[in-house]
């Protein structure tokens, strides 16, 4: 339960830093299933 809601949590405020207290952003989004295609992703979707 507590991956899945670290998931839905990041898909709706892109926040990472208090989902799951990991000892890097990097290893809470390898651990909620985010993978590099999909941040690359994400910034190819932005604009200003």
């Amino acid at each position: 339960m507590c991956k899945t809601c670290g998931y839905w949590h990041y898909q709706q405020y892109k926040d990472v830093e208090e989902i799951v207290n990991h000892s890097s952003p990097s290893v809470t989004l390898r651990y909620i299933g985010i993978n590099q295609d999909n941040i690359d992703k994400s910034y190819m979707n932005f604009s200003l």
